[in-house]
């Protein structure tokens, strides 16, 4: 009579080499194809950050001139106080340079987180990069 034991199959007990290294692949390849969207969310929240600080300030220069008598947009002194009936809380910071320090003018450059124009009432980012266009 013949063994049943040897009639059988071998049972697999686990994954052979080659399978492993499969799965290793493959998630390797899923991965190198999620980090960079995952990475990149740092930089899109400064962006919108930023975009929703522009929008408060601009906002608020504009209420500043539709109340005031001669229709001036506020001056360059001082804007965070000027301005502060129309914001709510402190006077936004950049989230580029952590500061709320405002350049008074229309040229860029320097180390100050906003650039303000009293004669247009232009507010942007004073940056590298062109942000007036936001």
């Amino acid at each position: 009579m013949p063994n049943v034991k040897s009639s059988h199959k071998k049972l697999r007990l686990g994954f052979s080499l080659v399978e492993l290294v499969v799965v290793v692949l493959i998630v390797g390849i899923l991965a190198a194809v999620a980090a960079p969207k995952m990475f990149n969310t740092s930089a899109k929240a400064k962006e919108s950050a930023t975009r929703a600080s522009l929008s408060v300030v601009r906002n608020a220069i504009e209420l500043y001139k539709s109340e005031d008598a001669a229709s001036n947009y506020p001056p360059a002194s001082n804007l965070a106080t000027n301005l502060a009936p129309y914001i709510k809380g402190p006077f936004p910071k950049s989230p580029y340079t952590n500061t709320d320090t405002v350049k008074y003018g229309n040229a860029q450059g320097g180390t100050e987180a906003w650039v303000y124009d009293s004669t247009t009432g232009s507010f942007w980012v004073n940056d590298v990069t062109n942000f007036s266009n936001w």
